[in-house]
C-alpha cells in the first residue's frame, strides 16, 4: 500500500513540474491565453462539447434505466411477499384460523 502511494505522489509530482505546453494536445496547443482563438481551437471544443453531451445522454439513460428495474422488481418483491400480522386493534379479538387448531 505504501509503493502504491509512493508512486501516485511521484506521478502527482512529475505532472505538477512538468512544462505547460508538454500538457497540450498538438491540436489544442494553439490555444493558450496568449495566442488569440482560433477557429479550429473554437471547432474542436464544440467538438468535444458534443461529444460529452452524448456521453452523457447515453449514460444516464442506461443508469436510468437500471434505477427503473430495481424499482419494478422491488414493486414486484412487495406484491409477492405476504403481508405481515397485523395486531388487533385494542378492544378487537383476534381471528383464529379454523384449520390450525
Amino acid at each position: 500500500m505504501k509503493t502504491f502511494r509512493k508512486l501516485i505522489l511521484s506521478v502527482a509530482v512529475v505532472v505538477a513540474l512538468a512544462p505547460s505546453h508538454l500538457l497540450a494536445c498538438a491540436s489544442c496547443g494553439s490555444a493558450n491565453s496568449e495566442a488569440g482563438s482560433s477557429p479550429l481551437t473554437d471547432g474542436m471544443n464544440i467538438g468535444i462539447l458534443t461529444l460529452l453531451g452524448v456521453l452523457l445522454t447515453v449514460l444516464g439513460s442506461v443508469a436510468g434505466f437500471m434505477v427503473f428495474l430495481v424499482r419494478r422488481e422491488a414493486a414486484t418483491q412487495a406484491q409477492k411477499s405476504p403481508r405481515p400480522n397485523v395486531e388487533p386493534a385494542s378492544g378487537e379479538l383476534p381471528v383464529q384460523n379454523p384449520s390450525v387448531a
